[in-house]
């Protein structure tokens, strides 16, 4: 805010605070008050949310990277028992292992 005229915050709010007592009178200035409370609870809000989408994506692309070596295993072992894996998910994949390890891998 500072350099616009070459005041800084403090400035500007006197500045802010007499025009209101001019043209507003002294009952505009609990009112402003409440309003400018009021935006910077919604914008404090705001920045929460975006942190909190922010983190929660970057933990989801961390458990993505994490996984990905399972999955790249599991096909493997997969595909070593003679199970198609073709559009299969990594669980369905976990339990058709499952179920040819517990036939004697017949």
């Amino acid at each position: 805010m500072a350099g616009l005229l070459g005041l800084g915050a403090p400035e500007l709010l006197i500045i802010l605070v007499i025009f209101l007592l001019l043209f507003g009178g002294a009952k505009k200035i609990p009112e402003f008050a409440s309003a400018l409370g009021r935006a910077t609870g919604e914008f404090k809000r705001g920045q929460r949310m975006i942190e909190k989408e922010i983190k929660e994506e970057m933990e989801a692309e961390k458990k993505k990277k994490e996984e990905e070596p399972e999955a790249e295993r599991v096909r493997k072992a997969a595909s070593d028992l003679g199970i198609d894996t073709e559009g299969k998910t990594v669980e369905e994949l976990k339990l058709e292992i499952s179920k040819q390890i517990s036939r004697g891998g017949q």
